[in-house]
Formats: C-alpha cells, structure tokens, sequence
C-alpha cells in the first residue's frame, strides 16, 4: 500500500469512526437545557427539555434510556430535532419539499455545529443539517437568552439544485416532548370577545390551531399557547411549555401524541395556498418561535416571556409609555376645530399626555363622515379641519399637550380616490365578486408601490405635524379573494404580503425609531411578537366593558407583559369610574370618555387617579407580574406588580362574583416578597370622600403575607380595590 492510499484509508476510518460517534449540543439557559444529539445514522434528535443537570457529562445517558423499539407493525418514530417527509417519517413533518428532479423525499443528516456567544446573556447555536443525495441545507438556528431562560427557534433553508425546489411545508421547529399526558392551553377569540381560554388533554391524533385569515390573523385564535406534562400546571406547579409564533401572518401551531409518551409541536408559517418556490442559493428563513420551560407553573413561564419581551423584542420594552385622551368615543366621525380644540384642553385638564385624534379625520371627494368611504384618502377633510392637522399639533403643544393621530393605512374603502385611481392596488380575485369587510379591501403590500404608498403616508403626517408623538395603526378588514396583479406566483402572495408589511415598517422605525405606535387590529386580533418588534404597544380589544376586560387583560398576560397592553377608560359597561379606572391601571393607562360630561366627584378622582398612576405606573410596566387568585375560580380576581428590589408592589383586586355572596373572603397570598422584609399596606386611588377599612400602619413580615396572606376587604360594595405595599 502506497503512503497516499495509507493516509486516504485512515482518513476514510475517521471519518467513519466520526460517523457512529454519538454528538451532544447543549442550549442552556441559566434554569433549563435543550438537548440535541445525533444517533448512529446521524440524525439529529431532540432528547431533553428541562431543567438542567448539575453535571452536563450526564447528557449523553438520557438517550439511552429510551427503550422505545419498533416491532414489526410499529411506526418508526424517532425523535427527530426538525422532521423531513418522504422517507421512512410518516408522520407530521415540519418540512416537505419538492426537489428539482421532482423527487419528494427528503433526509436531514448532521454535517456540523458552530456556536456563537452575542454577549453575556445570548448565545447563538447554528446546527447544520444537509440531504447526502441532494445539495439541499437546512440550519436549525437556537438563540438561548441565560436569564430569561427563553428560547428563540428557526430554520433557514437553501438548495444548490439544478434547478428550483418547492417547499411544500417549511415550519420553523419541531418540539418533542415526552410525558404520561399532555395539556394543552389555548385562545380562541372574536370581535370583542378575544383571549377566551381553553385547556384540555391532548389525545389521538392531531390538534392543529391556524390561521388562513392573511390579515388580523389571530382573530379566530392566537398562535401563543400553554402545553403542560403529566397533568395541567398550576400558577405555581407543574412543568409546562409556554410558547407564541413570531409571525404576522397566516400561522400553523401542530400538536400530535404519539407512542403514548411522547407529543410533537410544529410551530410555523401556514402553508396554506403558500407553496413556496426556492431559487439554487436563495436562503429561506422561517420565523421565529420563541419558548420556554417552567417547572415551577405557568406563572414563572410567564414572566419568563414577560421579561425577555421587555428586554429584547417588545419596541422600547424598558421605556416608557404616554397616557390617552382618545376622541374616538367622544366624538365618532362628528367633529370640527372647535370640538377638537376642547379636547385638546381636556387632555390637559384630565393630565394625560396625548390627545389622540381617531378616525373621520381625511377625505374630501369622499368625505370620511363613515365607514363607508374615504379610507386610503390620507389628506386632511378641509370642511372638518379648516385650519388643517399640521394647526391640531400646534394647538395641542400650546395646551401643554402632545398630539397623535389614527390611520388605518393598509386598507382602502371603494368608496375613495384611492380606489378610482388605483384599482390595480388592491387585492382581489379577477372576475369574481368583490367582498368587504367592513365596507373596504386590502392594499397589495406585495407590491413595491403600494409599499411606498403606505410609507409615505406616514411620511406625509410628519411633514403635517412634526412633533406627532403617538400613531394609532389600525387594520380591519381580512383578505379575501387572495390574489396580487403583480406577482407571478400567487402561491408567494401571502408570504409577500406580510414581507411588504414589515419592509414598511422598518423603514418607518429607521426614520422615526421613538415615536409610539398602537398595534390595533379591529381589538386584539394582531397580536404577535414580529409585529411587536415595531409596535410599543397593542389594542387588546374592542370590549372596554371592565368586567369584561378582567378576563381578557388577565388572559394577555399569560404571554405579553403590561407595558405593552392598552386600557382605557369608556362609556362601555356600567360600573362606577373607579372599577373602570382600577382595571385600566393593569396596564397602560388611557380615556375615552367626555371629559366635559364627567360629575365633579369623577372629574376629581379621575384626575387623582393619573397623578396616583404616575407615582406607581413603572412597577406595573416594568416589575414582576404575580396573577394571585384567578377570576375564573374564584370570587375575587387578584394581581399583583413586584419591583425589582422586592420594595413595593402594586395589587389589583375586583369584584367577579355573579351570584349571590355574603362577602366572606379568605386572605389572599401574596407572591414575590422578601421574607425577610417587613411591609406595610396601603389602599390607593380612592374615590373623593371615601375612606379605606385598610390599616396603612400594620407592619408584616414578607413571610406572613406570603404563608397567610391579606385580606383586601372586596366584596359587592367595595368592587375594586388598589393596593400599595411598601418595605419598611
């Protein structure tokens, strides 16, 4: 044997010898761990999720006490880290392709593993996975935040075919769980009725949670969930996934059991008439999932969330937040100068920062006197507003207040210039029937000029009024008949049009990266962390009734933290203004109401109330969130806001009894204190001329209020009461 046969042998038995050799990735976080290996044919397996091991040299062991082995009528079923279809999975794949020869069979073999540390707190693993018979390449893409023990996930898939390939199905990750049952917490929702919670056992076959809607695309369901292990978690007990897809449009959340102990989430773009050509070196990149393990409840998963939100993803998460006085209520469409002008001096009266002016303000062919016309007519209505918008941004700076403006700039009434002058502009089916939704069509963002449109409306505000200190982003309508004149694969459209969306988007945060914009979608039914990655913050709902935004307030922030959450006060439900501002307050804080109407006891605690919220709103936006007692079961919803330094805490208490009670509470727990500390307890916000049963000089350790609790004294006199604890 000559020397170069020599070293090519030994080189081909080490590169054997690597073949069979058994790869450990870890992705930790400060509490938890993911662990991916590969096995004897090198495929990648997802093997563990949870809490870490003191000793990472024991990650290697977890595989081997898998005993699960196929007999002869059994499914092969591996736990495979990101699952291709056409070869011996005959399960729900994550990814499905058509190759360039025609070819559907796919086999995703480990090639290697690079890892990047970002900075202290984030680190980077990019797992490469490649077919041996084609030149196809999927990375597997884990960025682990160490303290907020979250996961980020994704897939960027590339080809150097000869030819095109088709991704049929390109979620963005596969989880495999093991446990004795699975429980699954999901959000169904409508217009006004958003967030309503379910949660049941996942059993035989598939739970699939989608959308297909292309706009407003959480409407009928949000792609965040909760998944519990071996039975449903508790605020503070139990092992449980909580999890939300970093997508705008229409999204797929799989959940299929599987071998008895084991359930597979598929976490991804809805592949839905979305069929995707890939061009030989174009890289595809899926969005986002972002999730995390508690093994302490789901209260821990969602600060969890809650914290990395703040800290990474949310539009300055650690900032702050301007207060509202919303015409929308007040006025509707009927406004002038005049009327505008008081509301103006309203806002300052009441001692809020911004006078939001809402719809009806544009059109001039076709006025916005309704719903009906004018949308996609961004100029000012010259009968409404003689002196003009740029004149509305004067006069408010001069009533010490800032101004802000609605705009709903994705839509388009047929009813308007727009329409007429641009039918090509719009998306529709040819030669079929137009439908509406609320009387108006969906602009093609797919389309580079309707993109510069959209732009240079917000453009155009700014030249107006140059100091706009708040836009409200509005988006109605649902896309029907789902077809764009200028794309030449419609099977791209709905993916095109959420990639215009966000080309739109970054263009206005580079040029005004301060302003605050309000993410609303007809209430809550765009609510995800891409869009939130522009946004400072989101309209939950549509339903300001405060009864029954306890419910749709206390569901939101299983996944999104307070800061982000608008509440404000309005004319809806019949509760005193007090129940209606202490609901408010869990979040960010703003009216619509008629501030000239208002009794001179409301008028009086109202204006109390915004200097009281000032005094504690950065614990609520910025502290640790303690759900407390449940409104569901209980006849008391409790809440509370902690501090960093575990010195104050800010506690939220109503009143959801329904039927008769004779008011006898038993104390509630307090969550998140310093045993150590002593505290005192204060009720605040108060409506004029009552006083508090509340002994503001009783001292408590931090132990008793957390072992025994306090009683808050609520019952159906007492509706809602605000609590200030302070450490001694």
């Amino acid at each position: 044997m000559s020397k170069k046969q020599l070293n090519l042998f030994l080189l081909s038995m080490v590169l054997c010898a690597g073949t069979y050799a058994q790869k450990t990735i870890e992705i930790a976080t400060k509490n938890n761990v993911l662990i991916l290996e590969t096995d004897q044919e090198q495929s990648l397996l997802s093997t563990y999720l949870g809490k870490k091991l003191n000793n990472s040299e024991e990650y290697p062991g977890i595989q081997k006490l898998d005993k699960y082995k196929p007999g002869s009528d059994d499914l092969l079923n591996k736990r495979e880290a990101y699952i291709a279809s056409g070869s011996v999975n005959l399960l729900e794949p994550a990814l499905s392709v058509t190759h360039a020869d025609g070819n559907k069979s796919t086999v995703l073999a480990f090639s290697e593993v690079n890892t990047e540390q970002l900075d202290q707190n984030r680190k980077l693993t990019s797992v490469i996975l490649k077919d041996p018979k084609y030149n196809f390449r999927v990375t597997l893409k884990y960025l682990a935040y160490y303290n907020e023990n979250v996961i980020e996930q994704w897939a960027e898939i590339t080809h150097n075919e000869k030819g095109s390939v088709v991704l049929n199905k390109y979620a963005s990750a596969n989880l495999t769980l093991s446990g004795k049952k699975f429980f699954l917490k999901s959000h169904y929702s409508g217009a006004t009725r958003e967030m309503r919670s379910e949660e049941a056992q996942l059993l035989h076959g598939i739970k699939t949670i989608d959308s297909k809607l292309g706009t407003r695309t959480n409407l009928l369901h949000s792609s965040s969930f909760m998944l519990s292990i071996d039975q449903p978690a508790t605020e503070d007990l139990g092992e449980v996934i909580a999890g939300s897809l970093e997508w705008t449009g229409n999204f797929k959340l799989e959940y299929e059991t599987f071998d008895e102990y084991y359930v597979r989430v598929t976490a991804g773009i809805n592949n839905f008439s979305s069929n995707y050509t890939l061009k030989a070196g174009e890289n595809f990149v899926t969005p986002r999932f972002v999730y995390t393990y508690s093994a302490n409840g789901k209260g821990e998963a969602s600060r969890n969330l809650q914290n990395w939100a703040r800290n990474y993803q949310l539009a300055d998460g650690k900032g702050e937040r301007a207060t509202i006085l919303n015409n929308w209520e007040t006025t509707y469409f009927d406004f002038n100068d005049e009327k505008l002008n008081e509301l103006t001096k309203d806002t300052k009266k009441l001692g809020v920062d911004v006078f939001l002016l809402d719809d009806g303000w544009f059109g001039n062919k076709y006025p916005r006197n309704g719903s009906t016309s004018g949308l996609g007519d961004w100029q000012y209505n010259r009968q409404k507003l003689k002196n003009g918008i740029s004149t509305l941004g004067k006069e408010a700076t001069a009533s010490g207040v800032k101004f802000g403006i609605w705009i709903e700039p994705e839509m388009v009434n047929p009813k308007s210039e727009l329409y007429e002058k641009h039918p090509d502009w719009v998306i529709r089916q040819p030669e079929r029937k137009e439908y509406y939704m609320r009387n108006q069509l969906v602009l093609d963002l797919s389309n580079p000029k309707v993109q510069d449109f959209v732009y240079q409306t917000v453009e155009d505000l700014f030249k107006e009024v140059p100091e706009l200190a708040f836009i409200k982003w509005d988006c109605n309508s649902l896309i029907y008949n789902a077809h764009s004149p200028t794309l030449k694969n419609q099977d791209h459209f709905y993916l095109e049009y959420i990639r215009g969306l966000n080309n739109v988007l970054e263009r206005i945060r580079k040029k005004y990266p301060k302003t605050p914009m309000m993410l609303c979608a007809g209430g809550g039914s765009r609510v995800d962390y891409a869009a939130l990655k522009y946004f400072t913050e989101f309209w939950p709902s549509d339903n300001t009734n405060p009864y029954d935004r306890i419910f749709i307030q206390w569901e939101y922030s299983y996944y999104f933290p307070s800061i982000a959450v608008d509440n404000h006060i309005t004319d809806m439900g019949k509760q005193p203004i007090k129940f209606k501002t202490d609901v408010a307050m869990m979040g960010k804080l703003g009216y619509d109401v008629r501030v000239n109407e208002l009794s001179k006891n409301d008028l009086l605690f109202s204006q109390n109330a915004v200097q009281t919220y000032n005094n504690f709103k950065d614990i609520v936006w910025h502290g640790q969130q303690y759900r407390l007692q449940d409104p569901y079961e209980n006849k008391i919803a409790s809440i509370a806001y902690v501090d960093e330094a575990q010195n104050q805490v800010v506690i939220f208490n109503y009143y959801v009894a329904t039927l008769f009670t004779n008011g006898v509470i038993l104390p509630i727990k307090l969550k998140g204190l310093d045993p150590a500390k002593k505290y005192k307890i204060e009720e605040i916000n108060l409506y004029p001329n009552t006083k508090s049963p509340i002994d503001k000089e009783k001292v408590y350790s931090g132990d008793f209020l957390m072992k025994v609790g306090f009683n808050p004294e609520v019952n159906s006199n007492r509706t809602s009461v605000v609590l200030k604890v302070q450490a001694q």
